[in-house]
């Protein structure tokens, strides 16, 4: 119990002090004179002046109450390594054991993981947040259990007692990781694309690890190829792009003995291949309606330059005009078939027939061309079923059918075959039209050139009883189709309702320039926050579960679900950052949430540096976990608070009152009766002292 005087004064405290000076200069001048009595009368004076304080006997009961130390223990990734679980798990049985020896005073333990959006380990932020929940004036120390990489320093909070840093990890550590210093989104394919690297090592690295290190690098999960690279320095790796679309390129270094981890050396970087010109050779052979439709659907895309041929004059055509009279520009057939045919991404005969004009040495070169990795597109017409056919050429042996010589003259609306269902030029084709559409139906057309499909020929359309309308085919590193009837414009002019002619022949291009998003059999992986989404498209039956490596070498087996006729997919949601692998058996590929190495990656040595400054103002001091036992001792504030083997706290000494109970020091009528008594005394003594005079 405590017991303090109140003052709580019955007037205005200015008036009370003027009151004392007036009676403090009436006792003095009572004293300046002689006057017998005056300790009397300021004896009174005084009394007056206590009863207006209103003096009051203050008791307090109290409780004391328990010092506080904040442990703030640090759950993030890069606490998971190297032995740094055990150490935190032992370390924190110490403190308990410590803390609970140390008398009025608890522990309070509060944990961190990694924050969202990659932000790293939030230390402060938890520290703050711990302070928050309890009394400033009970907190006796702060302890953070770390290996000292946190990432908001700068936004510490007032710390009211010592902050401490118990070290995990240990002084030998060493790591190495590889930094991606610069890479293009975009790239323009066929021109070399330079990527900016650096393999550097953290730490304590051992004599004669130093120097090179072997670098793999892969683009969309092709083998690798390995290069030894030097540590420490920007390095400028040029990478060609294999085909237009996102290039996924891996990036490994080979771990070294005795790092801390490899969740840092593997990067994934991801480039747009774009084409800086698709150029198209178009072949028309006779006029007919639909020629102006390719030439206008090919120039309307601005990314295409277009060469275009139509054959008006073959060189059986005799009429007795002049040569020096024509306007016909002559075919150049051996600078475009021989010179410079490799520099065409894609040839198109539309309704082309064998007349003269392209010898056979000529159409066979085309056919090398095609198996080198070039693209031909047929559009066939009457033509293509005669004697004069492209199939009666070289170039038969890379035409995915041949003709029967019939040609089907009867109305019928092209549809897609089971096959095409799963194939990515038609997949979903018709849905993609009934939703722009208000006749959900394709239009008709009126001709088809009778073929049998060639054995390895994929046939995605079809016609009148199911004869084969669209054929695709592989034919060496290159592709060719062939449109078995010239009368795709019908739907360009909306007859009979239309239909998707410029979807279908975008995909068809695209699918013939080896864009990935309309690859046949493939593997793919996008990710979006921390979710990730695999799709495996294939033309069989696609059966078969998803293995998915995760950044911690843990493997995880997925069976897929159907979504779509030939396209499997399966979403992770709630998966950590870094860099996952995916494989179905016979494919690979890779996927990286967020960065390839987490922010809490990026420094994994142990370390107290950054957090020092931050310590140093409470008294408080770094000790490396394996440096020994722990020892808290209890010391002064103001104090320093650590020392050799040791850290302190600084005692409180909280409490809390129960109890208050306020007692007025006299009660009013003992004041008036005191200053009844003194100013009487004081009369009685100075008549006593007259008389006294007098009788002298």
């Amino acid at each position: 119990m405590t017991r303090d005087i109140l003052y709580d004064p019955l007037i205005n405290p200015v008036l009370l002090a003027l009151l004392a000076i007036v009676m403090l200069l009436a006792v003095g001048f009572a004293l300046w004179r002689g006057l017998p009595g005056w300790w009397l009368r300021g004896a009174a004076a005084l009394a007056v002046l206590a009863a207006l304080a209103n003096p009051s006997l203050q008791s307090e009961e109290r409780d004391a109450l328990s010092d506080i130390v904040i442990l703030v223990v640090d759950e993030s990734a890069s606490q998971s390594i190297a032995g740094r679980p055990q150490q935190t798990a032992e370390a924190i049985a110490d403190l308990e054991a410590e803390v609970a020896q140390l008398p009025n005073t608890e522990l309070r333990t509060v944990s961190l993981g990694d924050a969202p959006d990659n932000a790293g380990s939030l230390g402060m932020a938890a520290l703050a947040s711990a302070l928050a929940d309890v009394p400033r004036g009970r907190v006796a120390g702060m302890i953070m259990l770390s290996d000292g990489q946190l990432h908001d320093i700068a936004g510490a909070p007032d710390l009211p007692a010592p902050l401490h840093l118990l070290l995990t990890g240990r002084a030998s550590d060493w790591d190495r990781r590889l930094v991606i210093t610069s890479a293009p989104a975009y790239a323009i394919l066929g021109e070399p694309v330079t990527l900016s690297l650096k393999v550097e090592d953290q730490g304590a690295v051992p004599a004669g690890l130093g120097g090179t290190a072997r670098l793999q690098f892969s683009v969309d999960g092709q083998e690798p190829r390995e290069v030894q690279v030097p540590i420490g320095r920007d390095l400028e790796l040029p990478v060609d792009l294999p085909h237009g679309g996102m290039n996924v390129i891996q990036f490994t270094v080979a771990t070294a003995d005795g790092e801390l981890t490899d969740r840092n050396n593997s990067a994934v970087v991801r480039i747009n291949g774009v084409r800086d010109r698709l150029r198209v050779l178009l072949v028309s052979g006779e006029p007919h309606a639909g020629e102006r439709t390719w030439r206008n659907l090919l120039k309307s895309d601005s990314s295409v330059d277009l060469v275009h041929f139509t054959i008006l004059r073959p060189p059986e055509k005799q009429d007795g005009v002049p040569v020096t009279e024509l306007s016909l520009i002559a075919f150049p057939t051996r600078e475009l078939f021989l010179e410079k045919i490799d520099e065409f991404d894609l040839i198109i005969f539309d309704r082309y027939k064998r007349r003269g004009i392209l010898p056979g040495i000529y159409l066979d070169n085309i056919r090398q061309y095609v198996e080198g990795g070039g693209a031909v597109l047929v559009a066939a017409g009457p033509d293509f079923a005669s004697a004069a056919s492209l199939y009666r050429s070289p170039l038969a042996q890379i035409l995915p059918g041949e003709p029967t010589a019939q040609v089907i003259e009867q109305g019928y609306r092209p549809a897609i075959t089971e096959l095409g269902r799963k194939h990515p030029v038609t997949a979903g084709l018709d849905d993609a039209f009934a939703a722009g559409s208000a006749d959900a139906e394709w239009g008709r057309w009126f001709r088809l050139i009778d073929v049998v499909a060639a054995p390895n020929a994929e046939v995605v359309l079809s016609g009148p009883d199911d004869r084969p309308l669209l054929l695709l085919d592989r034919v060496g590193e290159g592709r060719v189709a062939l449109l078995a009837s010239d009368q795709a414009w019908l739907w360009n002019r909306g007859f009979d309702g239309g239909g998707p002619q410029s979807e279908l022949l975008r995909r068809l291009a695209h699918w013939m320039m080896k864009e990935p998003e309309l690859e046949e059999e493939a593997l793919t992986a996008t990710s979006d926050g921390q979710s990730l989404t695999v799709t495996r498209r294939t033309l069989g039956d696609g059966e078969g579960d998803f293995t998915i490596t995760a950044p911690d070498g843990t493997e995880t087996v997925i069976t897929p679900t159907e979504v779509a006729p030939g396209r499997y997919e399966v979403t992770l949601e709630g998966l950590e950052i870094g860099l996952y692998r995916i494989s179905d058996g016979s494919r690979t590929t890779v996927a990286a949430l967020g960065p390839s190495a987490p922010k809490e990656f990026e420094q994994t040595i142990a370390s107290g540096d950054a957090l020092a400054p931050v310590l140093s103002p409470t008294g408080g001091g770094i000790r490396r976990l394996e440096d020994g036992a722990l020892d808290v001792r209890q010391v002064r504030e103001g104090r320093p608070a650590v020392g050799r083997g040791w850290i302190g706290i600084t005692p409180r000494g909280a409490y809390e009152t129960t109890n208050v109970s306020v007692t007025p020091l006299l009660p009013g009528w003992a004041w008036l009766a005191l200053v009844a008594a003194l100013t009487i005394g004081a009369w009685l003594w100075e008549g006593r002292s007259r008389h006294r005079v007098a009788a002298q």
